[in-house]
């Protein structure tokens, strides 16, 4: 195989009102995988200049494994994270504000009312 799962169409729409198929999982040591183009969350547009659009699940499948070796796909990478089982983020990290941007400010506060505490305890 190619290496990679499959969602969507338009008898199974993974994305609201899209009918379009998107990449839900890269197998490990597989073709796409090895490769290291494709990414979980790519919408494909196209396979070997085939249009994808408004195809069933199950025919979008076959078109895949009727691919043959040298495959072209057309993707669309996805830009923000979409809710649903893909909309992970894959470096790990949990989504929010970075601590750095809550506790340097903070620290920056902490520090300036201690220099005027001491500015003020001086001149008693």
């Amino acid at each position: 195989g190619l290496g990679f799962n499959i969602v969507g169409g338009t008898d199974q729409q993974y994305v609201s009102n899209d009918n379009s198929i998107y990449v839900s999982r890269i197998k490990k040591d597989g073709a796409a995988y090895l490769d290291g183009r494709l990414q979980e969350g790519d919408k494909i547009l196209a396979v070997n200049g085939r249009d994808l659009k408004d195809l069933r699940h199950k025919d979008a499948v076959e078109l895949f494994r009727n691919a043959g070796c040298d495959v072209s796909l057309k993707i669309q990478r996805r830009l923000q994270p979409q809710n649903g089982p893909v909309g992970h983020r894959s470096d790990g990290e949990p989504g929010g504000l970075p601590l750095a941007a809550v506790l340097v400010p903070g620290l920056a506060l902490a520090a300036a009312a201690i220099w005027i505490l001491l500015r003020y305890r001086q001149r008693m």
